[in-house]
């Protein structure tokens, strides 16, 4: 290797260092832990079975990662809307949209958010299809959007 190499490899590995020794990325666990929460509103999608309204035990999963993001913060509203394929009787799949999103808030009730207002819709198979008369996947699900607000204030 010539000088100007090797003068250009050590040049490069101290600006790796010196970008090493300002990292933003905490050194140590307490400096995560230590970290103040985001609490920025944030979606999660829960799905279903096939004609069914049961919470399974993934999707509690997924609620109780729900409530773990919002910790340290104040829940301000959530919106849940019940969705429903196109598959059945339009009459039916808004009745189950419905029991969905009735099945998804108490299930968010349970995992902490219990003093909330919470906004809940069912939209049945309302735009299940395409223009092109193709079924959208993924519908037999109830969305969740979770509105926060930051860290709740000291009580007095």
């Amino acid at each position: 290797m010539s000088k100007a190499g090797v003068w250009i490899a050590m040049a490069a590995i101290g600006v790796a260092a010196a970008g090493c020794a300002s990292s933003p990325w905490p050194k140590s666990r307490s400096q995560i832990e230590a970290l103040p929460a985001a609490c920025e509103d944030f979606s999660v999608s829960i799905y279903f079975e096939r004609d069914s309204a049961a919470v399974t035990r993934e999707a509690r999963q997924v609620l109780r990662g729900a409530a773990d993001m919002a910790k340290g913060c104040t829940a301000k509203n959530v919106h849940v809307v019940g969705l429903a394929d196109a598959v059945g009787a339009p009459d039916a799949n808004l009745a189950l949209s419905e029991k969905r999103a009735a099945a998804v808030t108490g299930a968010l009730a349970r995992v902490g958010f219990r003093q909330v207002s919470f906004e809940v819709t069912a939209a049945g198979d309302a735009g299940a299809v395409t223009r092109d008369g193709e079924a959208r996947p993924l519908r037999r699900r109830a969305d969740v959007r979770i509105d926060l607000e930051g860290p709740p204030k000291p009580k007095s």
